[in-house]
């Protein structure tokens, strides 16, 4: 991610990913409350699963635009995970035509599970929620914040 982003403010609902090789964690928002909430995790196979229920998604919430999380080291180098995730977020621009947002996720899962702790959900049964409350803290991070990155 550049050291300095710029802000883009989107009005309207907004969806937001906390991209994985084995999961994506979803959470929806919308820029009048500046909230956001967990709304699911996919667990598709395979590429086409997992954008067909993201298709799903995006016809019934019809979002303004869809904000990705973009993982890197602490000191913000890049590592093999921020690849995939510009990947991820390139594809989504191009099959949804959707403004496309990079927001730094640094620490969004640690701040999840802290979450997930002060509602009593410790350990293993976290596992089904982590995933889109981190999704929840990227989006939120983008209301708090909007500096970030646009896909072309």
């Amino acid at each position: 991610m550049p050291d300095e982003g710029i802000a883009i403010t989107i009005q309207g609902i907004l969806l937001g990913f906390d991209f994985g090789t084995k999961r994506i964690g979803v959470a929806v928002g919308n820029s009048i409350s500046c909230t956001a909430r967990p709304l699911t995790t996919l667990h598709g196979e395979n590429n086409g699963q997992r954008f067909t229920a993201i298709a799903d998604l995006i016809r019934e919430w019809e979002p303004s635009a869809l904000v990705v999380g973009l993982p890197c080291h602490d000191d913000g180098t890049p590592h093999e995970l921020t690849r995939l995730c510009r990947r991820f977020a390139q594809r989504l621009k191009g099959r949804f035509n959707l403004p496309t947002l990079l927001v730094d996720e640094r620490y969004t899962s640690t701040a999840a599970s802290s979450q997930l702790a002060e509602m009593g959900i410790r350990g293993i049964k976290q596992k089904p929620l982590l995933d889109q409350v981190a999704a929840q803290q990227i989006l939120q991070a983008y209301f708090d914040e909007p500096v970030t990155e646009q896909i072309a």
